[in-house]
């Protein structure tokens, strides 16, 4: 029976142990780590676009505040392991009705904090969701946007700035931004539902067949990033990605100018003969 005990209580430091030096290694880690660089919770991704801070934050805000509860809890359940295990063969378990004010208040306090951080997380994601969805900021720009299996089609505003004329640009899987630039997008979908996701600049929208759905973004950071479908939408729904290019002024300037009124008059064509290639071979994009 003793080596029983001793095995017993062995068994229990180490959990006990294990589990404070978790515990004390994720803190380490969140604090040092992950919140100097909120970047490092969306898996290295730029933040390319004004409102992505804001998402990253919301992320950030959940993260640590269900990651403190679960340490703490985590923490008390392996004290009351560790405290309150059984000391000799001859001890009974003790019956707990949970009736007692002092055993209330095991339940009653927590659940009060735990409440109080709800409302805390719920305020940030109201927050968050009026400034992404609600809020829009007045356009300097306007581009239209066109998902069908299994392509993204975009129509840019030509030289005058204007979208609908007769110099807009269309292109298939490839978009045209300039930095510091408020863009409204005409969200639309041809066939089945897609969602339009740009993970740099934090945003997902579903399109909608019958609905033109408007949204905005303001890319922040130039280079280029990725576009892809987020919704299963058919057969070549994952070879559904497109590129997105984000200029300077300058550099905006100069790609505006090498499309020529021949190539713009051709885009149409190439367009409808590019999806209809990628309709009949959906592995060969």
């Amino acid at each position: 029976m003793n080596k029983d005990k001793d095995s017993s209580s062995a068994t229990s430091h180490v959990l006990f142990v294990v589990t404070a030096t978790t515990c004390v290694l994720f803190a380490i880690s969140a604090f040092y780590f992950i919140l100097p660089n909120r970047e490092t919770w969306m898996m290295d991704l730029p933040q390319a676009s004004s409102y992505a801070g804001h998402i990253d934050g919301l992320f950030g805000l959940i993260t640590f505040l269900v990651g403190f509860w679960f340490i703490v809890s985590e923490a008390v359940f392996f004290y009351l392991i560790f405290r309150f295990r059984r000391k000799s063969p001859d001890q009974k378990a003790e019956y707990v009705t949970g009736e007692e004010p002092h055993q209330k208040r095991w339940v009653t306090i927590p659940h009060i904090l735990v409440i109080i951080c709800d409302i805390v997380l719920i305020f940030g994601t109201v927050y968050v969701w009026y400034k992404v969805k609600q809020d829009l900021p007045p356009a300097q720009a306007t581009i239209r946007v066109v998902g069908q299996q299994w392509a993204w089609t975009f129509e840019h505003p030509g030289p005058d700035g204007k979208l609908g004329s007769e110099d807009d640009i269309t292109l298939v899987d490839e978009l045209h931004l300039k930095a510091n630039t408020v863009y409204h997008f005409k969200l639309e979908s041809k066939d089945v539902l897609h969602s339009f996701s740009i993970p740099a600049f934090r945003i997902k929208q579903d399109s909608v067949p019958g609905r033109t759905i408007t949204g905005w973004f303001e890319a922040i950071k130039e280079g280029k990033y990725d576009i892809q479908c987020a919704e299963m939408c058919g057969v070549g729904h994952g070879l559904m990605k497109s590129d997105l290019y984000v200029h300077s002024p300058k550099s905006y300037e100069r790609w505006l100018k090498q499309i020529s009124p021949g190539d713009q008059a051709l885009a149409p064509r190439e367009q409808e003969n590019q999806i209809a290639l990628n309709r009949r071979n959906p592995g060969k994009r």
